[in-house]
């Protein structure tokens, strides 16, 4: 190809390339965007706002008020009026006020709360006919980068959006009762004081996550928030609504304080008192006794259950999460200075 040819080339292909490249980058933005409005406009319905007032006397009349004592968000669950929150959002409630979309207000009882998981279910006492529910998802194929939306109540201010990706997987943060909730989905979609309880959604516009907490030295949104993951919402909120709480298998035992662990600087978790006719003492188990007036001898320590190190009350609950009543597991203590090693089937707490 001659220059000549070649210029030509050049003068009437460029306004070709400078076109497609703007037309392309339009194409794939409005794409994307429209994805985020159709999410929006069908799981924003879905979303609630949750006000919690408390009782309070004044201490000048003496006469007894409701004042407002919190507030967040929250999200249907099922058409029959039952909705899904954070237990810290409704903590402490004397009443709860449950408000739609469609700015309808309802009162609401708790019926489920798992502080433990900082979870909580309510039932509107009378639930509209339209209530609207989300479909769930699965946090177990998430992946760090994918695109997530959340929906909820900033600071009072009703179905916001904002959006984001999945920051990292298998964060821990701290339930209102000093547990470690184990498995937590960080992100940097902007979650703010009142987003607490919302909806954590992906790109299908299906739940992947409750909403519940954020890390951040100025109290507001700083790129880095937490949410319950899906599977544990799933697997928590069905025993919520039969039971009321979770049924956490047990051995039949009490164990020693943290603090007292901490005090005594032992590896593991002493047994206090083994409970006559339950598994632990079916099993040959032992607790501590008193041999004189400030002596006390211990029984068994708990170092492992299954295999997984168990130092503090909290590996211990954490790992008897992972079973059901009825399964066997392999208990490994310290008595004196010999190992022992238990093979315990577990029963529903009562």
């Amino acid at each position: 190809m001659t220059r000549t040819a070649l210029t030509i080339c050049l003068l009437l292909c460029w306004p070709l390339v400078a076109i497609a490249s703007p037309v392309d980058y339009l194409s794939f933005a409005t794409e994307e965007e429209a994805n985020t409005t159709e999410i929006f406009g069908k799981a924003s319905p879905s979303v609630v706002y949750v006000t919690n007032t408390a009782l309070r006397r004044d201490l000048f009349s003496l006469n007894v008020q409701e004042i407002p004592r919190g507030s967040g968000s929250g999200f249907i669950w099922s058409e029959n009026g039952l909705v899904v929150t954070n237990y810290h959002v409704i903590a402490g409630a004397h009443r709860l006020l449950v408000t739609l979309g469609n700015q309808q207000e309802y009162e609401a009882q708790v019926i489920g709360v798992a502080p433990e998981k900082d979870l909580a279910v309510l039932r509107l006492k009378e639930p509209p006919d339209d209530l609207q529910s989300l479909p769930l998802g699965d946090s177990s194929e998430l992946s760090v980068g994918r695109k997530v939306l959340a929906i909820g109540n900033p600071f009072g201010l009703d179905t916001t959006l904002t959006t984001g990706v999945v920051s990292a997987l298998g964060r821990e943060i701290q339930a209102p009762g000093g547990r470690t909730i184990r498995g937590v989905i960080q992100t940097d979609a902007a979650i703010n004081p009142g987003n607490s309880g919302g909806p954590l959604l992906n790109s299908l516009g299906q739940l992947i996550g409750v909403n519940t907490a954020i890390f951040s030295p100025s109290g507001a949104s700083a790129g880095i928030g937490f949410a319950i993951p899906v599977n544990t919402v799933k697997d928590v909120v069905p025993q919520l609504i039969a039971y009321g709480k979770i049924l956490n298998p047990i051995i039949g035992v009490e164990l020693a304080s943290d603090s007292w662990i901490r005090r005594y600087r032992i590896k593991g978790v002493p047994v206090v008192h083994v409970y006559p006719g339950l598994p632990a003492a079916n099993a040959g188990m032992k607790g501590a006794r008193r041999v004189s007036r400030l002596e006390v001898e211990l029984g068994d320590i708990i170092t492992a259950i299954n295999g997984q190190d168990i130092r503090s009350n909290d590996d211990y609950l954490s790992a008897m999460e992972n079973y059901k009543p009825g399964d066997s597991v392999t208990i490994r203590t310290r008595r004196k200075d010999q190992d022992m090693s238990f093979e315990v089937t577990l029963v529903e707490s009562q």
